[in-house]
């Protein structure tokens, strides 16, 4: 057993019943920036995400195609893995909700809400919304020709009548509301949280966890008249029907911990520390999560951060509308790290925002290509060219070296509070404080003097160009959660080792790293190569 601090963060698990946008994969994003930092900071560290295959909505795409449920999931799953290689995502486990040991965590979960007299049986008539589940018609839109989905509009809802299995959600509104008394950020951001704490107090009702009609699916475990409805080798009874997807999807969370089939892992990981999830499904998580777990005697969560959504011209983006970012062109015209950036840098973590491949155009080229790519490539080149390449220590009372405590424990604590865009907006004022600084001391100028003779100029240059290699060092380090191939390559070009594995495991706790003057004493520079080359033209993806 390990006795470093443990870190277990997840995503929010996705329909893999197209191939994904930058909007589906964003929050996956944001996670791993988290994951690869607690991993540098010397967390032992587990990250999870994964995709949601037993949605209505899957096994219709699958008929329509004319293939097997399961053929045609692998293939899109394979879309999935293919793009978040191509973004560098690095989780520790990718669960798919057809693993059988999500398949057995799932029915114990259902058999523990029985045994607690949490399920029981009824009926349910109303709109079913084939990518969410059933809905309240006060939760629904009413229009001229019919009633939609507000999350997903463009789906036709369908209306069931069905003799299903139902949750006791409504045991649970006096709990959930102690809970979040007693843990006043388990949801952020708290506009968040004050919306699910308005729903309790409306009062909850009772949730349908199975379909009867519909086959694709986790088996239900349970019989009518309260028997094993599994047999023991797993065969089973089909009139019993199939865990309702929602029910079935939560459940990733802790089947990711160990849950049930390995104990002492289970106890080491669970409660997560971090979910991240939509605002559209801030309800399962933060209402119906929490109730499930009580109900099987595990503990809730300790955090789910909420995030909002991805605008084009004020709609959300999404597949259906066709208004989406494909994230392969994301990364073919930005590179993997570029792609990282401009994402999570245009768009907020906490709120609704607009985007356009014109605003990550200029984003990339402002930021990256210019202000970082610029201080970089000029702080190496002057080293270069005015002291053959041989990197001199920083001085201690300079502007940065004043500037940067201040800055780094804004940034650790903009990425501790999930605002992944204000983090990188702090950390890139110390970026442009470097460049001001070159442009203050004028180190030409300085060489200049140092080459007629002239020695204060010479030890002036020394400490211009140390404090400037510093700086470059700082942000590299810092920034290496967000820019993981560029950031190695970068501390090549300083002449310094890169102590982290491609994850961002191994090496020593960043946090040490992170101080001004931690760096290596001496040694020479490598040679300077652009990491962000200017993008001339700003192309859009075709279609």
């Amino acid at each position: 057993m390990t006795d470093r601090r443990r870190y277990y963060l997840t995503t929010a698990i996705a329909y893999p019943n197209n191939r994904p946008g930058l909007h589906t994969l964003y929050e996956v994003i944001g996670a791993d920036v988290l994951a690869r930092r607690h991993r540098m900071a010397g967390d032992e560290t587990r990250f999870l995400t994964g995709t949601d295959e037993h949605s209505v909505n899957i096994h219709q795409r699958a008929q329509e195609l004319g293939l097997e449920t399961r053929d045609f999931i692998d293939g899109m799953v394979r879309l999935f893995r293919d793009a978040e290689d191509a973004l560098l995502i690095a989780p520790d486990r990718f669960i798919r909700t057809t693993d059988p040991d999500h398949r057995r965590a799932s029915q114990e979960m259902v058999r523990r809400a029985f045994a607690n007299g949490d399920v029981y049986q009824g009926s349910y008539e109303g709109w079913y919304c084939p990518n969410e589940g059933f809905r309240n018609l006060t939760d629904l839109i009413e229009e001229a020709d019919g009633v939609r989905c507000p999350n997903h509009p463009d789906v036709p809802l369908q209306w069931l009548t069905e003799h299903n299995w139902f949750f006791r959600l409504s045991r649970y509104a006096d709990r959930l509301l102690a809970w979040y008394a007693e843990n006043p950020g388990v949801v952020e951001p708290e506009y968040r949280k004050n919306e699910m704490i308005a729903f309790i107090r409306n009062g909850l009702e009772d949730i349908s966890i199975s379909r009867e009609t519909f086959s694709w699916g986790i088996p239900f475990p349970i019989r009518a008249d309260g028997s094993e409805a599994v047999l023991p080798d797993g065969t089973p009874d089909p009139s019993a029907g199939v865990i309702y997807v929602w029910f079935d999807a939560l459940i990733n969370y802790i089947t990711g911990a160990g849950f049930p089939d390995d104990p002492d892992a289970f106890a080491r990981w669970w409660p997560a520390d971090l979910h991240i999830v939509g605002k559209d499904i801030n309800r399962f998580h933060t209402i119906i999560w929490p109730a499930m777990l009580m109900s099987a005697g595990l503990e809730p969560p300790r955090k789910v951060w909420v995030h909002g959504w991805l605008l084009t011209g004020g709609e959300r983006m999404s597949k259906s509308r066709g208004n989406f970012l494909d994230p392969h062109d994301i990364v073919r015209t930005f590179g993997p790290d570029g792609a990282r950036y401009v994402t999570l840098r245009e768009v907020a973590f906490d709120k609704d925002t607009e985007v356009s491949w014109e605003s990550f155009v200029r984003r990339y080229n402002a930021d990256l290509a210019n202000d970082f790519g610029n201080l970089l490539n000029r702080s190496l080149s002057m080293t270069g060219r005015y002291l053959d390449g041989e990197r001199p220590a920083p001085g201690m009372g300079g502007p940065l070296a004043a500037a940067w405590p201040g800055i780094v424990g804004r940034y650790v604590a903009a990425l501790e509070g999930c605002l992944l865009h204000e983090a990188l907006g702090v950390l890139w004022e110390f970026v442009g404080a470097a460049n001001r600084y070159v442009d203050a001391e004028a180190p030409w100028t300085l060489a200049k003097s140092a080459k007629a003779g002239d020695a204060d100029a010479e030890g002036r240059l020394r400490v211009v160009l140390g404090d400037l290699l510093e700086a470059c060092r700082l942000i590299v380090f810092a920034v290496a959660p967000y820019l993981p191939a560029a950031a190695p390559r970068a501390a090549e070009q300083l002449g310094i080792a890169w102590p982290y594995g491609p994850d961002g495991n191994g090496g020593p706790p960043v946090d040490g790293l992170l101080r001004w003057g931690a760096g290596p004493a001496g040694g020479t520079i490598g040679g300077a190569a652009p990491l962000f080359p200017r993008l001339e033209t700003e192309p859009a993806p075709a279609g």
